[in-house]
């Protein structure tokens, strides 16, 4: 399949180069060259322009060196690495692609990697890097891809079977920044299974020094399955990051945590016979998403320092001021839960727990730890095994009427007494596990019945991944 934009999400700050390019002289004429040995793919590299195509030959090439690439493309005219066919081309050996400063607008694209791991690596300095439709099935220890330059584009990928300690995708920066704008989106991460319980993450988002600045990245429509890592399928350690119409399966052992950072935003994702989400830190918004049938649903933190107050930054940060609104969990052994913690238990401070509706399972809430100024409001529970914590000013015991629907996710009938139950407010909230707007009046639960046609559904890996349409 060939290289083809795509928009982004952060479609602003692309406006500045298409502005320039209607002012500076016409560029040389874009050139394509085939190339049939690594040592020749170096020498067009070094020289290459806007707008050039590099095409490796389809066949199996091994390194001794990094395949370093340091020139710049241009907005709508990027330099394309590609193999001669989608998955046409492995690149064994010792190392793969390391893009250095200033290198920029580069597309990677096609190929299979089976190098060493902790060998392609898009650094600090560098802009606008897109790996998109490669595989990823690296060897030995370390990160199959390391990110720390900003506005880079992760997409249409297969990160596979990996066995050694490291991450699938470890995100960096450079000082007390993390890599800024970050587009990760319609990837196939599957079979991370390893011994150790260190660095095993499917994503690692940033790092404890890095936790308090800004990513603003969006992690989206991608399928996580089978992570028998460390205990964080996910790994967030920065700030202001979003993951949406996301999939995650088969990972009983896993959870998606937000570890470190504060601000960042959960919502439309499907998560199914995992650990659940789990969050530390400050102002975060959990809405619109579907936990079903995982060991817990969500697992709120219990603190064991405040970092606003001078906690070490690798601290599990007190949450204060989080939103868990608009969810619907099914069938999960705890839906919502704060587990025990010594010697020190902070607990959390000022937690919303909203017009979520709890069916079938266990217990609906178990809080064990400090819970100050807490708001419960609006939550619909049914057949639970218990409530728990759950106070009865807090919610209705009353038949939701889910049924399988579109996308073989449980949605509220029509009949539904789910359906309008809150007029106004939570604005934060704006739209539902489909995408689909909740301005004005909501229903409770994470899907707002609508007449329009239905889009969010379990992904699978004929939807992502290097050969989806």
């Amino acid at each position: 399949m060939p290289f083809v934009p795509v928009i982004s999400p952060f479609g602003l700050h692309r406006c500045l180069g298409v502005a320039l390019a209607l002012v500076l002289p016409a560029a040389l004429p874009a050139v394509t060259h085939q190339v049939g040995s690594l040592s020749e793919l170096q020498l067009k590299l070094n020289e290459a322009a806007p707008g050039d195509t590099l095409t490796l030959k389809n066949g199996v090439y091994t390194t001794d060196a990094p395949i370093v690439v340091n020139r710049r493309g241009a907005d709508g005219q990027p330099i394309v690495i590609a193999a001669e066919t989608v998955g046409g081309v492995e690149i064994a050996g010792t190392h793969g692609f390391t893009l250095i400063s200033p290198a920029g607008h580069i597309v990677i694209s096609g190929f299979v990697f089976t190098h060493n791991a902790g060998k392609s690596t898009i650094a600090a300095g560098t802009s606008h890097v897109r790996f998109s439709r490669n595989t990823f099935r690296c060897v030995g220890e370390g990160a199959y891809l390391t990110v720390n330059g900003h506005d880079a584009q992760i997409d249409f990928n297969e990160f596979a079977e990996k066995k050694s300690a490291g991450s699938m995708i470890a995100v960096g920066g450079t000082g007390a920044q993390i890599a800024q704008r970050l587009w990760i989106h319609h990837n196939y991460f599957h079979d991370l299974v390893t011994s150790t319980g260190e660095s095993a993450e499917m994503i690692r988002y940033g790092l404890s020094a890095l936790s308090l600045s800004t990513g603003a990245g969006v992690v989206e429509h991608n399928l996580f399955a089978r992570c028998r890592g460390e205990n964080e399928l996910i790994s967030n350690r920065s700030s202001g990051n979003t993951y949406r119409f996301n999939t995650f399966i088969e990972s009983p052992s896993a959870q998606v945590t937000l570890r470190h950072g504060n601000a960042c935003r959960i919502y439309g994702n499907i998560l199914r016979n995992t650990e659940g989400l789990r969050l530390f830190g400050d102002r975060h918004v959990v809405h619109s998403n579907l936990f079903d049938g995982n060991y817990i649903g969500v697992n709120l933190g219990n603190g064991g320092g405040e970092v606003a107050d001078g906690a070490p930054l690798a601290s599990h940060d007190r949450p204060d001021d989080c939103i868990i609104a608009f969810n619907t969990f099914v069938d999960n052994r705890t839906h919502y839960q704060m587990s025990r913690r010594t010697p020190t238990a902070l607990g959390a401070q000022r937690t919303v727990f909203a017009y979520n509706v709890l069916q079938g399972g266990g217990v609906a809430a178990k809080i064990d730890g400090p819970y100050p100024e807490a708001v419960w409001a609006g939550n619909i529970v049914w057949t639970v095994a218990g409530t728990g914590s759950l106070p009865p000013e807090g919610y209705t015991t009353l038949d939701p009427r889910l049924a399988p629907g579109d996308g073989a996710i449980v949605r509220p009938l029509p009949e539904s007494p789910v359906v309008d139950v809150i007029e106004a407010g939570y604005t934060m909230v704006s739209v539902d596990i489909d995408g689909q707007s909740r301005l004005g009046k909501k229903d409770a639960g994470a899907d707002e019945r609508s007449e329009e046609p239905r889009v969010a559904r379990f992904l699978t890996p004929e939807d992502v991944g290097p050969f989806a349409k």
